[in-house]
């Protein structure tokens, strides 16, 4: 290459780099102004007039949207559904048992009746049958004092073997007004009068019970015309203080009280 080539070539590269350095220079100064924010605004009323206005835009409170009615939810149906459902078994749980304990009421007191009505009927039958016994030693003794004669002061007497005690055959008799009949007994005495005080005209049986030595262990009334409870009563003390004959065993009688005004 030549030297005038070289020369050249040096010369345009020289004056490309102060091209370069100018213009960085002279944009790198210059200063850019910044574009004021603002609104333009038209003013006054002709389509002409114009520009530009800055414009401060007030901040404005947010307000709450209202508040947007909630509808119910399907769980909160099938919720409600369930607890209408629970609330229904246990009032027809609650209706099932008291109907429960008003039948067991009503069983109990049917059972209690029949009970007291059983009980009712036996003693009945107990004392029909305790009255049936004591009228047929009663008619046995009427048959066998129509064997061996009326003796109705009951005073009749025999003497028995052994260990000599005391009999009657009859075991009858009557003493002041009253009667008796204890099956191969003697009345001692008399037949004790009831201390009474009413004017009641009527007659009151008294079922005894004679020991071996002669006194009255049990007595108890059996029947009778009088319902008054005093004069039965007054009957039935009378008949224990009477006393009769000894004997070996114990045996049953009937003494009848017979009660007239005076």
């Amino acid at each position: 290459m030549k030297q005038s080539e070289i020369y050249g070539l040096i010369g345009s590269i020289l004056t490309c780099v102060l091209i370069f350095l100018l213009l960085w220079f002279l944009y790198m100064n210059v200063e850019v102004p910044e574009e004021e924010e603002g609104i333009m605004v038209s003013i006054g009323n002709a389509d002409a007039g114009g520009g530009w206005q800055e414009s401060q835009m007030s901040e404005s409170t947010p307000v709450a949207p209202p508040p947007t009615p909630t509808m119910p939810s399907q769980n909160d149906l099938m919720t409600q559904d369930d607890e209408s459902l629970a609330l229904a078994e246990q009032r027809k749980q609650e209706a099932r048992k008291k109907a429960a304990e008003e039948a067991e009421r009503i069983r109990k007191q049917k059972e209690e009746e029949a009970r007291i009505a059983a009980e009712k009927a036996a003693r009945e039958a107990a004392l029909a049958e305790q009255r049936r016994q004591e009228q047929e030693k009663i008619d046995k003794a009427n048959k066998l004092g129509g064997l061996f004669g009326n003796n109705s002061s009951g005073n009749g007497s025999g003497n028995s073997t052994g260990n000599q005690f005391e009999g009657n055959p009859l075991g009858k008799g009557t003493s002041g007004g009253n009667s008796w009949s204890v099956n191969g007994r003697n009345l001692k005495g008399n037949i004790v009068k009831p201390s009474y005080n009413s004017n009641i005209e009527g007659s009151v049986i008294v079922t005894i019970r004679v020991n071996a030595s002669g006194r009255v262990i049990s007595a108890n009334v059996t029947g009778g015309t009088i319902s008054d409870p005093q004069l039965r009563e007054a009957a039935r003390q009378a008949a224990l203080k009477t006393m009769f004959s000894e004997g070996k065993d114990e045996v049953t009688g009937v003494i009848t009280f017979n009660f007239k005004l005076n």
